[in-house]
Protein backbone atom coordinates (compact mmCIF):
# COMPACT_ATOMS: atom_id res chain seq x y z
CA UNK A 1 0.00 0.00 0.00
CA UNK A 2 1.12 3.30 -0.74
CA UNK A 3 1.62 5.60 1.80
CA UNK A 4 -0.43 8.57 2.64
CA UNK A 5 2.86 10.94 1.94
CA UNK A 6 3.71 10.06 -1.22
CA UNK A 7 0.77 12.41 -2.83
CA UNK A 8 3.96 14.91 -1.60
CA UNK A 9 6.49 13.28 -4.50
CA UNK A 10 7.44 15.48 -7.60
CA UNK A 11 5.54 14.76 -10.72
CA UNK A 12 9.44 14.72 -12.12
CA UNK A 13 10.26 11.68 -9.71
CA UNK A 14 7.44 9.58 -11.12
CA UNK A 15 8.17 10.80 -14.44
CA UNK A 16 12.15 10.19 -13.67
CA UNK A 17 11.41 6.60 -12.70
CA UNK A 18 9.57 5.55 -15.75
CA UNK A 19 12.05 7.06 -17.95
CA UNK A 20 15.46 5.05 -15.82
CA UNK A 21 13.05 1.99 -16.09
CA UNK A 22 13.83 1.87 -20.17
CA UNK A 23 17.50 2.54 -19.23
CA UNK A 24 17.93 -0.64 -16.63
CA UNK A 25 15.59 -3.39 -17.71
CA UNK A 26 16.46 -5.79 -20.39
CA UNK A 27 15.41 -4.13 -23.84
CA UNK A 28 15.15 -8.13 -25.09
CA UNK A 29 12.23 -8.49 -22.46
CA UNK A 30 8.63 -8.39 -23.59
CA UNK A 31 6.95 -4.79 -23.50
CA UNK A 32 4.27 -5.61 -21.09
CA UNK A 33 7.00 -7.22 -18.99
CA UNK A 34 9.02 -4.09 -19.19
CA UNK A 35 5.93 -1.95 -18.44
CA UNK A 36 4.61 -3.80 -15.33
CA UNK A 37 8.14 -4.02 -14.14
CA UNK A 38 8.56 -0.63 -14.08
CA UNK A 39 5.35 -0.13 -12.28
CA UNK A 40 6.16 -2.38 -9.66
CA UNK A 41 9.66 -0.70 -8.95
CA UNK A 42 8.01 2.79 -8.90
CA UNK A 43 5.43 1.31 -6.11
CA UNK A 44 7.96 0.08 -4.64
CA UNK A 45 10.72 2.82 -4.16
CA UNK A 46 7.92 5.64 -3.37
CA UNK A 47 6.23 3.21 -0.80
CA UNK A 48 9.65 2.16 1.50
CA UNK A 49 12.21 4.27 3.17
CA UNK A 50 15.30 5.05 1.49
CA UNK A 51 18.83 5.80 3.16
CA UNK A 52 21.97 6.44 2.00
CA UNK A 53 24.39 6.02 5.00
CA UNK A 54 27.42 7.98 3.72
CA UNK A 55 27.73 11.33 1.87
CA UNK A 56 30.13 14.20 1.96
CA UNK A 57 28.29 17.15 1.00
CA UNK A 58 28.97 18.96 4.20
CA UNK A 59 32.32 20.09 2.34
CA UNK A 60 30.13 22.15 -0.57
CA UNK A 61 27.64 23.14 2.39
CA UNK A 62 31.05 25.39 3.98
CA UNK A 63 30.81 27.44 0.27
CA UNK A 64 29.08 30.68 0.63
CA UNK A 65 28.24 30.57 -3.41
CA UNK A 66 26.84 27.25 -2.84
CA UNK A 67 23.05 26.05 -2.03
CA UNK A 68 21.67 22.50 -1.29
CA UNK A 69 18.09 24.14 -2.15
CA UNK A 70 19.31 24.35 -5.42
CA UNK A 71 19.43 21.81 -8.25
CA UNK A 72 23.20 20.93 -9.31
CA UNK A 73 24.54 18.53 -11.78
CA UNK A 74 27.53 16.60 -11.40
CA UNK A 75 30.22 16.50 -13.54
CA UNK A 76 29.71 19.85 -14.59
CA UNK A 77 32.84 22.01 -13.00
CA UNK A 78 32.68 23.96 -9.84
CA UNK A 79 29.41 23.60 -8.19
CA UNK A 80 28.71 20.69 -9.13
CA UNK A 81 27.59 17.83 -6.77
CA UNK A 82 25.38 14.37 -6.57
CA UNK A 83 23.48 15.49 -3.79
CA UNK A 84 21.07 18.55 -3.11
CA UNK A 85 17.63 18.65 -1.72
CA UNK A 86 15.66 19.20 -5.19
CA UNK A 87 17.68 15.80 -6.59
CA UNK A 88 16.81 14.27 -3.24
CA UNK A 89 12.88 14.92 -3.31
CA UNK A 90 13.22 13.67 -7.68
CA UNK A 91 14.74 10.14 -6.50
CA UNK A 92 12.99 9.45 -3.47
CA UNK A 93 15.70 9.62 -1.18
CA UNK A 94 14.47 10.01 2.22
CA UNK A 95 17.23 10.18 4.80
CA UNK A 96 20.91 11.23 4.02
CA UNK A 97 23.38 10.66 6.34
CA UNK A 98 25.80 13.83 6.09
CA UNK A 99 29.45 13.04 6.89
CA UNK A 100 31.26 15.70 9.47
CA UNK A 101 34.77 14.57 7.55
CA UNK A 102 38.20 15.89 8.99
CA UNK A 103 41.56 14.98 7.25
CA UNK A 104 44.23 12.94 9.23
CA UNK A 105 46.81 15.33 11.02
CA UNK A 106 49.45 14.33 13.35
CA UNK A 107 48.19 12.96 17.03
CA UNK A 108 49.27 15.75 18.93
CA UNK A 109 47.41 18.28 20.94
CA UNK A 110 47.42 21.34 19.07
CA UNK A 111 46.10 19.29 15.99
CA UNK A 112 43.45 17.84 17.86
CA UNK A 113 42.43 21.08 18.59
CA UNK A 114 41.77 22.02 15.33
CA UNK A 115 40.55 18.49 14.03
CA UNK A 116 37.91 19.80 16.97
CA UNK A 117 37.48 22.99 15.61
CA UNK A 118 36.66 22.23 11.99
CA UNK A 119 34.37 19.01 13.01
CA UNK A 120 32.50 22.08 14.40
CA UNK A 121 32.51 24.05 11.73
CA UNK A 122 31.15 21.32 9.69
CA UNK A 123 28.48 21.17 12.09
CA UNK A 124 27.32 24.01 11.99
CA UNK A 125 26.96 24.18 8.13
CA UNK A 126 24.88 21.18 8.80
CA UNK A 127 22.52 22.63 11.59
CA UNK A 128 22.33 25.90 9.03
CA UNK A 129 21.20 23.65 6.14
CA UNK A 130 17.67 22.55 8.12
CA UNK A 131 17.51 26.07 9.49
CA UNK A 132 17.36 27.41 5.95
CA UNK A 133 14.90 24.58 4.16
CA UNK A 134 13.04 23.62 7.13
CA UNK A 135 9.95 22.98 5.06
CA UNK A 136 12.31 20.63 3.18
CA UNK A 137 14.62 19.13 5.41
CA UNK A 138 15.39 18.28 9.17
CA UNK A 139 17.82 17.21 11.62
CA UNK A 140 17.37 13.59 12.85
CA UNK A 141 18.33 11.54 15.25
CA UNK A 142 16.67 8.30 15.69
CA UNK A 143 15.17 5.97 13.19
CA UNK A 144 11.34 7.45 14.41
CA UNK A 145 12.45 10.58 13.01
CA UNK A 146 13.17 9.15 9.49
CA UNK A 147 9.76 7.92 9.18
CA UNK A 148 8.50 10.40 10.88
CA UNK A 149 9.61 12.80 8.16
CA UNK A 150 9.05 10.59 4.98
CA UNK A 151 5.15 11.28 6.28
CA UNK A 152 5.65 15.06 6.00
CA UNK A 153 7.19 14.75 3.10
CA UNK A 154 10.65 16.15 4.14
CA UNK A 155 13.86 15.05 3.71
CA UNK A 156 15.95 13.82 7.13
CA UNK A 157 19.15 15.19 7.71
CA UNK A 158 21.24 12.47 9.83
CA UNK A 159 24.72 12.72 11.15
CA UNK A 160 27.94 10.87 10.58
CA UNK A 161 31.58 11.71 12.20
CA UNK A 162 34.11 10.52 9.38
CA UNK A 163 37.60 10.38 11.17
CA UNK A 164 37.68 9.98 15.07
CA UNK A 165 40.56 12.66 14.89
CA UNK A 166 38.46 15.41 16.69
CA UNK A 167 38.03 13.14 19.50
CA UNK A 168 41.19 13.74 20.16
CA UNK A 169 42.14 11.64 23.61
CA UNK A 170 39.05 13.66 25.47
CA UNK A 171 36.10 11.20 25.39
CA UNK A 172 33.92 13.88 26.92
CA UNK A 173 33.68 15.33 23.48
CA UNK A 174 31.91 12.37 22.10
CA UNK A 175 29.16 13.79 24.78
CA UNK A 176 29.35 17.11 22.73
CA UNK A 177 29.17 15.75 19.44
CA UNK A 178 26.33 13.41 19.82
CA UNK A 179 24.26 16.54 21.28
CA UNK A 180 24.86 18.55 17.98
CA UNK A 181 23.60 15.06 16.49
CA UNK A 182 26.31 13.07 15.79
CA UNK A 183 24.75 9.07 15.58
CA UNK A 184 27.89 7.54 14.10
CA UNK A 185 31.46 7.43 14.18
CA UNK A 186 33.82 6.49 11.17
CA UNK A 187 36.97 5.50 14.32
CA UNK A 188 39.60 6.36 11.45
CA UNK A 189 39.91 7.68 7.87
CA UNK A 190 42.92 7.28 5.61
CA UNK A 191 45.81 6.78 8.16
CA UNK A 192 46.24 5.92 11.54
CA UNK A 193 44.90 7.42 14.51
CA UNK A 194 44.96 7.60 18.02
CA UNK A 195 42.21 4.75 18.43
CA UNK A 196 42.90 2.86 15.73
CA UNK A 197 44.69 1.82 12.41
CA UNK A 198 44.11 2.47 8.81
CA UNK A 199 43.24 -0.25 6.06
CA UNK A 200 45.12 2.11 3.29
CA UNK A 201 47.95 3.60 5.88
CA UNK A 202 50.98 3.33 3.67
CA UNK A 203 53.21 4.80 6.52
CA UNK A 204 53.39 2.16 8.91
CA UNK A 205 52.42 -1.56 7.24
CA UNK A 206 52.51 -2.61 11.02
CA UNK A 207 48.50 -3.75 11.52
CA UNK A 208 48.43 -2.59 15.89
CA UNK A 209 44.49 -2.52 15.73
CA UNK A 210 42.31 -0.49 18.29
CA UNK A 211 44.20 1.49 20.84
CA UNK A 212 43.63 1.18 24.65
CA UNK A 213 41.92 4.89 24.20
CA UNK A 214 40.15 3.24 21.02
CA UNK A 215 38.53 0.43 23.93
CA UNK A 216 37.16 3.51 25.73
CA UNK A 217 35.87 5.49 22.79
CA UNK A 218 33.89 1.76 21.98
CA UNK A 219 32.83 2.03 24.64
CA UNK A 220 31.72 5.26 25.20
CA UNK A 221 29.64 5.32 22.06
CA UNK A 222 27.49 1.63 23.25
CA UNK A 223 27.20 3.86 26.09
CA UNK A 224 25.86 7.09 24.83
CA UNK A 225 24.00 5.01 21.82
CA UNK A 226 26.34 6.55 18.94
CA UNK A 227 26.67 3.28 16.13
CA UNK A 228 30.47 2.27 15.25
CA UNK A 229 31.65 2.60 11.74
CA UNK A 230 34.02 0.18 10.70
CA UNK A 231 34.66 1.51 7.32
CA UNK A 232 38.45 2.69 6.54
CA UNK A 233 39.88 0.08 9.88
CA UNK A 234 42.34 -2.27 9.73
CA UNK A 235 41.94 -5.95 9.61
CA UNK A 236 43.35 -5.95 13.35
CA UNK A 237 41.39 -3.03 14.01
CA UNK A 238 38.05 -4.32 12.60
CA UNK A 239 38.27 -7.55 14.67
CA UNK A 240 39.42 -5.35 17.94
CA UNK A 241 36.34 -3.39 17.33
CA UNK A 242 33.87 -6.37 16.61
CA UNK A 243 34.99 -7.85 19.92
CA UNK A 244 35.16 -4.83 21.78
CA UNK A 245 31.36 -3.61 21.40
CA UNK A 246 28.42 -4.69 22.63
CA UNK A 247 26.47 -3.31 19.70
CA UNK A 248 26.14 -4.39 15.69
CA UNK A 249 28.02 -1.98 14.14
CA UNK A 250 28.64 -0.96 10.96
CA UNK A 251 30.81 -0.02 7.35
CA UNK A 252 29.12 2.65 6.19
CA UNK A 253 30.75 3.13 2.82
CA UNK A 254 32.42 -0.26 1.89
CA UNK A 255 32.48 -3.12 -0.55
CA UNK A 256 33.26 -6.79 -1.50
CA UNK A 257 37.04 -7.70 -1.64
CA UNK A 258 36.36 -10.87 -3.27
CA UNK A 259 35.22 -8.70 -5.70
CA UNK A 260 37.54 -5.84 -5.77
CA UNK A 261 40.64 -6.29 -4.26
CA UNK A 262 41.02 -3.19 -2.96
CA UNK A 263 42.05 -2.55 1.36
CA UNK A 264 39.29 -0.58 1.61
CA UNK A 265 36.64 -3.90 1.16
CA UNK A 266 36.01 -6.40 3.15
CA UNK A 267 37.11 -9.95 3.13
CA UNK A 268 34.70 -12.71 3.31
CA UNK A 269 35.90 -13.59 7.09
CA UNK A 270 34.74 -10.14 8.21
CA UNK A 271 31.50 -9.88 5.89
CA UNK A 272 31.06 -13.26 8.45
CA UNK A 273 32.05 -11.88 11.27
CA UNK A 274 30.00 -8.61 10.99
CA UNK A 275 26.51 -10.54 10.43
CA UNK A 276 27.64 -12.65 13.65
CA UNK A 277 27.86 -9.33 14.81
CA UNK A 278 24.43 -8.71 13.89
CA UNK A 279 26.05 -5.37 11.67
CA UNK A 280 25.17 -4.17 8.45
CA UNK A 281 27.88 -3.00 5.25
CA UNK A 282 26.70 -0.44 3.49
CA UNK A 283 27.82 -0.80 -0.24
CA UNK A 284 29.60 2.12 -1.64
CA UNK A 285 29.26 3.68 -5.19
CA UNK A 286 32.93 4.41 -5.41
CA UNK A 287 34.38 2.43 -8.72
CA UNK A 288 37.20 1.99 -7.82
CA UNK A 289 35.61 -0.26 -4.99
CA UNK A 290 33.37 -1.90 -6.71
CA UNK A 291 35.65 -3.11 -10.03
CA UNK A 292 39.04 -3.17 -10.61
CA UNK A 293 40.57 -0.84 -12.74
CA UNK A 294 43.60 -0.51 -14.93
CA UNK A 295 46.56 1.22 -13.80
CA UNK A 296 46.38 4.91 -15.02
CA UNK A 297 50.40 6.14 -14.89
CA UNK A 298 49.75 9.31 -16.47
CA UNK A 299 46.82 10.12 -13.81
CA UNK A 300 48.36 8.87 -10.58
CA UNK A 301 51.47 11.12 -11.81
CA UNK A 302 49.59 14.10 -12.22
CA UNK A 303 47.46 13.25 -8.70
CA UNK A 304 51.16 12.87 -6.84
CA UNK A 305 52.21 16.10 -8.15
CA UNK A 306 48.91 17.18 -6.99
CA UNK A 307 49.53 16.19 -3.57
CA UNK A 308 53.45 17.50 -3.44
CA UNK A 309 52.20 21.15 -4.64
CA UNK A 310 49.58 21.36 -1.98
CA UNK A 311 50.02 19.08 0.76
CA UNK A 312 47.57 16.99 3.09
CA UNK A 313 44.46 17.18 1.74
CA UNK A 314 43.33 17.50 5.48
CA UNK A 315 45.52 19.99 6.49
CA UNK A 316 44.01 22.36 4.08
CA UNK A 317 41.52 24.71 6.31
CA UNK A 318 41.32 27.51 3.76
CA UNK A 319 37.60 26.68 1.60
CA UNK A 320 39.04 28.86 -1.27
CA UNK A 321 42.15 26.80 -1.62
CA UNK A 322 40.39 23.70 -0.99
CA UNK A 323 37.94 24.45 -3.97
CA UNK A 324 41.16 25.36 -6.20
CA UNK A 325 42.56 21.45 -5.14
CA UNK A 326 38.97 20.24 -6.21
CA UNK A 327 38.95 22.15 -9.58
CA UNK A 328 42.73 20.85 -10.21
CA UNK A 329 41.79 17.26 -9.51
CA UNK A 330 38.56 17.46 -11.43
CA UNK A 331 40.74 18.75 -14.40
CA UNK A 332 42.81 15.89 -14.18
CA UNK A 333 40.50 13.49 -13.95
CA UNK A 334 38.83 14.96 -17.35
CA UNK A 335 42.52 14.91 -18.65
CA UNK A 336 43.20 10.74 -17.79
CA UNK A 337 39.34 9.67 -16.78
CA UNK A 338 38.76 5.78 -16.61
CA UNK A 339 35.59 4.04 -17.21
CA UNK A 340 33.07 3.97 -13.85
CA UNK A 341 31.52 0.94 -12.90
CA UNK A 342 27.92 0.04 -14.13
CA UNK A 343 24.72 -0.61 -12.15
CA UNK A 344 25.47 -4.11 -12.67
CA UNK A 345 28.64 -4.14 -11.11
CA UNK A 346 27.27 -2.75 -7.89
CA UNK A 347 24.05 -5.08 -7.51
CA UNK A 348 26.97 -8.14 -7.66
CA UNK A 349 28.04 -6.99 -4.40
CA UNK A 350 24.62 -6.82 -3.11
CA UNK A 351 24.36 -10.24 -4.57
CA UNK A 352 27.43 -11.76 -3.01
CA UNK A 353 27.10 -10.02 0.39
CA UNK A 354 23.11 -11.29 0.44
CA UNK A 355 24.36 -14.81 -0.85
CA UNK A 356 27.23 -14.96 1.71
CA UNK A 357 25.59 -13.83 5.08
CA UNK A 358 21.71 -12.82 4.07
CA UNK A 359 19.79 -10.25 2.96
CA UNK A 360 19.47 -9.13 6.76
CA UNK A 361 23.09 -7.74 6.34
CA UNK A 362 23.37 -5.65 3.44
CA UNK A 363 22.55 -1.88 2.87
CA UNK A 364 23.47 1.18 0.63
CA UNK A 365 25.96 3.98 1.37
CA UNK A 366 26.25 5.87 -1.16
CA UNK A 367 29.78 7.78 -0.73
CA UNK A 368 28.37 10.84 -3.23
CA UNK A 369 30.09 13.69 -3.11
CA UNK A 370 33.18 11.72 -1.62
CA UNK A 371 33.99 9.90 -4.75
CA UNK A 372 30.72 7.94 -5.13
CA UNK A 373 28.78 7.50 -8.91
CA UNK A 374 28.47 5.24 -11.28
CA UNK A 375 27.07 4.28 -14.79
CA UNK A 376 23.44 4.20 -14.34
CA UNK A 377 23.29 5.68 -10.60
CA UNK A 378 25.58 9.25 -10.76
CA UNK A 379 23.51 11.14 -8.22
CA UNK A 380 20.87 11.26 -5.84
CA UNK A 381 18.16 11.90 -8.90
CA UNK A 382 19.24 8.57 -10.28
CA UNK A 383 18.73 6.13 -7.24
CA UNK A 384 15.52 4.51 -8.46
CA UNK A 385 17.61 3.10 -10.85
CA UNK A 386 19.09 0.56 -7.77
CA UNK A 387 15.51 -0.17 -6.99
CA UNK A 388 14.74 -0.98 -10.86
CA UNK A 389 17.73 -3.30 -10.43
CA UNK A 390 17.08 -4.71 -7.70
CA UNK A 391 13.66 -5.98 -8.72
CA UNK A 392 15.26 -6.89 -12.36
CA UNK A 393 17.63 -9.45 -10.04
CA UNK A 394 14.54 -11.24 -8.55
CA UNK A 395 14.71 -9.04 -4.82
CA UNK A 396 11.10 -8.90 -4.06
CA UNK A 397 10.42 -6.02 -1.96
CA UNK A 398 10.36 -7.03 1.44
CA UNK A 399 14.19 -7.47 0.70
CA UNK A 400 14.27 -4.36 -0.81
CA UNK A 401 12.69 -2.73 2.07
CA UNK A 402 15.56 -3.92 4.12
CA UNK A 403 18.17 -2.97 1.93
CA UNK A 404 16.99 0.48 1.42
CA UNK A 405 17.06 1.16 4.48
CA UNK A 406 15.45 -1.25 7.50
CA UNK A 407 18.70 -3.47 8.19
CA UNK A 408 20.31 -0.21 8.98
CA UNK A 409 17.35 0.99 10.97
CA UNK A 410 17.45 -2.12 13.17
CA UNK A 411 21.55 -1.79 14.00
CA UNK A 412 20.25 2.31 14.83
CA UNK A 413 17.32 0.47 17.17
CA UNK A 414 19.81 -1.83 18.48
CA UNK A 415 22.62 0.97 19.65
CA UNK A 416 19.79 2.68 21.22
CA UNK A 417 18.26 0.30 23.45
CA UNK A 418 21.71 -0.97 24.56
CA UNK A 419 22.70 2.83 25.41
CA UNK A 420 19.08 2.95 27.12
CA UNK A 421 20.18 -0.63 29.53
CA UNK A 422 23.48 0.96 30.80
Amino acid sequence: MVKPSMSLRSFAFYAGLLALAGMVLCSCAPRERRGDLSLRAQQIHAGILTVDTHADTPMLLLRDDWSIAERHEPDKGAGSSNIDLPRMVEGGLDAEFFAVFVGQGPCRPEYYAKAKERALLVLSAIHRMCAENPSLVELATSPEDAYRLERAGKRAAFIGMENGYPIGLELSLLKEYYEKGVRYVTLCHSADNQICDSSTDRKNPEDNGLSAFGRDVVAECNRMGIMIDVSHASPNSFYDIIKQSRTPVIASHSNVRAICDHPRNLTDDQLKALAENGGVIQLSLVSDFIRESPSHPEREEALAALRKKYGDWGEIKDEKLREEVRREMREIYERFPSEKASLDDFIEHIDYVAKLIGVDHVGIGTDFDGGGGIDGCRDASEVPNITFGLLRRGYGEDDIRKIWGANLMRVFTKVIQVAGKS
